[in-house]
């Protein structure tokens, strides 16, 4: 069976990576101006809600969903996102999923992570401390709280979390890009720093979500890491907004076993109304 919700949530990640001019530098003292970025894109109170779908023998079976949550504190951002199946497909591949990350809200960039996963027999919990002036993160790595072991990473510059990576780089200005273009960026998880590349491929007018609406949207792929949840080859397609919010609408991608697909079922409090056509 499949990990759904992590590839729900990984699929945010990688969905605005298109958009990251980002400039990676050396900051001993402190983030760099080039690693910095104001936020313009969400604010406090924006609540979006993904309903995900497991597709077997050409049958699409609702799962579950996901809800990404963002609340502003004095000097950070909290982002919650915790994502359950539902009681029905429980009894196939029964899910309960909870991230959280603190951001700076000068920086945009994680101070702490925490993740607790279910997922059918998957057990993984997962707290990182980042130290963003040092470059060095302390993370707390195993299937539980209290078996998780103490490590001390260093960090490339600019490194990201699995959440902040997504609300940092709904800032970031996509226009630059032309269809074909290869983004590079990374993050940090479970111990180790990923490099990850996403095709950008242009623009789709008219995108039609069910009981949402039709919107400009914008057409990425990610570069997928191939292992037991992706098979060689697969293509992940995301469809995100064409506007000041760059929320996504349509996450597909084939799976080792079926295929996925999360789709926008709600949204409140968003810093812009979302354009319709």
């Amino acid at each position: 069976m499949i990990k759904i919700f992590s590839l729900l949530v990984f699929s945010f990640f990688v969905i605005f990576i298109l958009a990251s001019g980002v400039k990676y530098k050396n900051t001993p003292d402190d983030i760099g101006d080039d690693c910095r970025i104001p936020n313009t894109a969400f604010r406090s109170g924006e609540k979006i809600v993904f309903k995900a779908y497991y597709n077997w023998k050409f049958v699409w079976i609702p799962a579950g969903e996901a809800e990404f949550i963002i609340q502003e504190k004095e000097d950070s951002y909290h982002i919650t996102v915790t994502g359950k199946t539902y009681r029905s497909y429980d009894v196939f591949f029964r899910v309960r999923d909870y991230f959280h990350s603190v951001i700076d809200k000068r920086t945009l960039y994680p101070r702490t992570f925490v993740r607790s996963v279910e997922e059918g027999r998957y057990r993984r919990f997962d707290s990182i401390s980042f130290n963003q002036s040092a470059l060095t993160a302390t993370s707390y790595n195993g299937k539980t709280r209290e078996s998780a072991i103490r490590k001390n990473i260093n960090l490339s510059e600019c490194t990201h979390d699995l959440l902040s990576v997504f609300y940092f780089l709904r800032n970031m200005n996509v226009s630059q890009y032309r269809p074909g273009d290869m983004v590079p960026t990374r993050i940090l998880f479970d111990e180790t720093i990923y490099p990850i590349k996403v095709r950008y491929e242009g623009k789709y007018d008219d995108f039609e979500i069910k009981d949402l609406g039709t919107y400009n949207t914008l057409k990425i792929i990610p570069d997928l890491v191939t292992g037991n949840v992706f098979k060689e080859g697969n293509l992940m397609q995301i469809w995100v907004t064409n506007d000041a919010n760059k929320l996504p609408l349509l996450v597909e991608s084939p799976l080792t076993v079926g295929s996925a697909k999360a789709v926008l079922k709600s949204y409140s409090g968003l810093r812009y109304a979302l354009n319709e056509r």
